[in-house]
């Protein structure tokens, strides 16, 4: 089954980058930090990628967790997004460090460890280490 998203981005006039985004009828502001010529009224491109790989890993341990049955009692997750520094392969590589915190005192060790793997597999996770296809088009 294909499933589409149809996000659309345009520009508010309230600050030199603030953008208005509507995807699946919810409403978003995006924009860039002063220091980078902004308004800052909202969170930067990145910081929603970097939001969207945390909120999917956090859904996708819940949903597992409710599929095996499992007494998850919360899952927070942090994510850490750079460029180059410690651990890079180059000054220009992402590096994105994923913390995956699972409550449930009445989990055991192996369905501690599966749910850690899961979260390692959610959608979003995936397509940043695959090799998506972006097209370009120019409309009017």
């Amino acid at each position: 089954m294909t499933r589409e998203t149809v996000a659309t981005g345009a520009e508010t006039g309230e600050s030199p980058f603030a953008v208005a985004i509507a995807v699946n009828g919810h409403a978003l502001l995006a924009d860039e930090p002063v220091a980078a010529g902004g308004g800052n009224l909202g969170p930067n491109p990145h910081d929603l990628l970097v939001a969207a790989l945390a909120a999917c890993t956090a859904m996708t341990v819940r949903w597992y967790a409710r599929q095996q049955g499992w007494p998850l009692a919360r899952v927070h997750v942090e994510i850490r997004h750079r460029k180059g520094g410690p651990g890079a392969a180059n000054p220009r590589e992402d590096l994105f460090e994923k913390c995956v915190t699972i409550e449930g005192p009445e989990l055991d060790a192996a369905q501690r460890e599966k749910l850690l793997e899961v979260a390692a597999k959610c959608p979003v996770q995936r397509t940043l280490e695959g090799t998506p296809r972006i097209v370009t088009r120019c409309a009017g």
